[in-house]
C-alpha cells in the first residue's frame, strides 16, 4: 500500500473517514459512533445493549452472572439504564486508570493470570500455549475509551461470550506462529492449498487457512496477509471445532467466499482511507469478517483487535512491506510478533519504536542494532497520537461481527486481482 503521508490530505480524509464509518453500521462494534437513540441518557463507552422489547432489569442480571463467572464481580463495574431509550450499560470502575487497557495485567486487586489453551497441532496431540485470559478481554470491553454495541438478536449475554471467546482464539493462535518475511521478494505459499493467494478449486476453506498455522514454514507473507489469515483462524476455528456451531461456520465461509477471493476485503474500506487511491465507494464497503471502531483512545485496546501504525516517513514507506504495521493486540501489554524478531512480541512501547525506526534503516533488530535512535518517553508519547496530529498510530480498531447474532452488511464486492 502507497501512503499519502502530507498532512492536510490526511487531515481532509481523515473527515471524509468519519462519515464513512458512519454509514457502515450493523455490527457489534461501534462504526464512529453506535447507532442508539438520539437523546439516550448514558454515555457511550464500555459495553452498551440496545434492546428495544426486552426486559433490561432480566438483560441486566443475565449478563452479570456471565461477568461473575469470568471472576469479574458486580462491586467493580457500573450497571446503568435508560429504559425509556432501551439502552442498558456496564462500564468498569476504575478513575485511576482512565482509558488505559495495556496494563490490565499489571493493576493491584484485580487478579488477572493468564490461561493455557489447546490448539491443534496437525499430529497426535494438541499444542498447549499460554495466552491472555476470557478476564482480560471483559476488563477491556468494560474499560471507558470505547464502545462496544449489541442489539437485536446481540441483546443475550450468548453474544457477549462469543465475542470474547473470539477475541481470545484470535491471541492464541498468535502467539508462537513463525511465518517466514518475504523482504520485498515474492510471498510463497503452499501450492496444496494456495495458488499465489487464492485458494484452488476444491480445496475446503479451513482446511486451506488451517494448514497456515500447522506449516508456518511453507510461507513467507507481510504482515497484511497474515493478520487477515490470524483473523479467519481465529473465527473459523473458533465457530467449527469450539463452539461446533456448523451453521455459522457456513455463514461466514459463504461471506468469504462471496466474490471468489477469500482473503479480499474481510475489513471495512474505511480502513485504509488515508491511502492516496481511496474512492468514496472504498470507503463506504463494509467488511465480511470485521467491523470498525474509530475514536478509540491510544492507549485502548482490547485482545483481540485489528490496528495499524502508520509509516509517515516518506523515503521508507516506499520500500515493500514497510508502509506500515497491522498489528494484533495480544493482551497483557503485548502485540503480535509473527517474523519472532523480538522474541515472539512486542510491548506498545516496542511496536511505536518498530515502525519508527524504519525511517532510519532498522529492518532488523538483530541486524540493524547499531541504527536504532533510542527514543525519550516524550518522543514516544508523540507517536501515540494520529498521523494528522505527528504520531503514527491510527485510531481505529478492526474486530470480528457478531456472527449469529448480529444483522451483517451484505457483501457484493467483485473479485480484484
Amino acid at each position: 500500500m502507497k501512503i499519502m503521508v502530507q498532512q492536510w490530505v490526511v487531515a481532509f480524509i481523515c473527515s471524509v473517514f468519519s462519515l464513512a464509518a458512519g454509514a457502515a453500521s450493523g455490527t457489534s462494534e461501534s462504526q464512529n459512533e453506535p447507532l442508539l437513540p438520539a437523546g439516550h441518557a448514558i454515555n457511550q463507552q464500555g459495553i452498551v445493549f440496545y434492546c428495544p422489547g426486552v426486559d433490561l432489569a432480566e438483560l441486566s442480571e443475565s449478563v452479570s452472572r456471565y461477568f461473575q463467572s469470568l471472576g469479574v464481580a458486580p462491586e467493580t463495574y457500573n450497571r446503568n439504564v435508560d429504559a425509556a431509550q432501551s439502552v442498558l450499560q456496564f462500564l468498569r470502575l476504575d478513575p485511576i486508570h482512565g482509558t488505559d487497557t495495556l496494563g490490565l495485567i499489571h493493576q493491584v486487586g484485580i487478579d488477572l493470570r493468564e490461561e493455557l489453551i489447546q490448539l491443534p497441532s496437525g499430529g497426535s496431540k494438541p499444542k498447549t500455549v499460554v495466552t491472555v485470559s476470557k478476564k482480560e478481554i471483559l476488563l477491556a470491553l468494560l474499560q471507558s475509551g470505547r464502545t462496544t454495541l449489541f442489539s437485536g438478536s446481540a441483546c443475550t449475554p450468548r453474544a457477549v461470550q462469543d465475542q470474547i471467546g473470539v477475541r481470545q482464539n484470535i491471541v492464541a493462535w498468535s502467539e508462537s506462529i513463525e511465518l517466514q518475511w518475504p523482504n520485498g521478494g515474492s510471498a510463497r505459499w503452499n501450492n496444496k492449498y494456495w495458488n499465489r493467494g487464492d485458494l484452488r478449486p476444491n480445496r475446503s476453506l479451513h482446511m486451506a487457512v488451517n494448514d497456515v498455522f500447522i506449516h508456518p514454514q511453507r510461507y513467507a507473507i507481510g504482515c497484511y496477509t497474515a493478520t487477515k489469515l490470524i483473523v479467519l483462524q481465529g473465527v473459523l476455528d473458533y465457530y467449527r471445532r469450539i463452539k461446533k456451531d456448523m451453521a455459522t461456520t457456513k455463514l461466514i465461509e459463504e461471506r468469504l467466499m462471496a466474490d471468489g477471493d477469500p482473503l479480499a476485503y474481510i475489513e471495512p474500506g474505511a480502513a485504509w482511507y488515508f491511502e492516496k487511491e481511496a474512492t468514496p465507494q472504498d470507503l463506504k464497503r463494509p467488511g465480511k469478517m470485521v467491523a470498525l471502531a474509530s475514536g478509540i483512545a491510544a492507549n485502548n485496546f482490547v485482545p483481540g483487535d485489528w490496528s495499524y501504525f502508520l509509516n509517515t516517513d516518506p523515503v521508507t514507506y516506499e520500500k515493500t512491506g514497510y508502509e506500515g504495521s497491522n498489528a494484533i493486540y495480544l493482551g497483557r501489554g503485548k502485540f503480535d510478533d509473527y517474523y519472532n524478531d523480538n522474541n515472539h512480541s512486542y510491548t506498545y512501547k516496542d511496536k511505536l519504536s518498530e515502525v519508527y525506526q524504519w525511517r532510519h534503516k532498522v529492518f532488523s533488530r538483530e541486524r540493524d542494532v547499531a541504527k536504532i535512535h533510542p527514543l525519550s518517553a516524550e518522543e514516544i508519547d508523540a507517536l501515540t497520537q494520529t498521523p494528522e496530529h505527528g504520531g503514527i498510530e491510527l485510531d481505529y480498531r478492526l474486530s470480528p461481527y457478531a456472527f449469529g447474532f448480529a444483522e451483517l452488511p451484505q457483501v457484493d464486492a467483485p473479485k480484484t486481482k
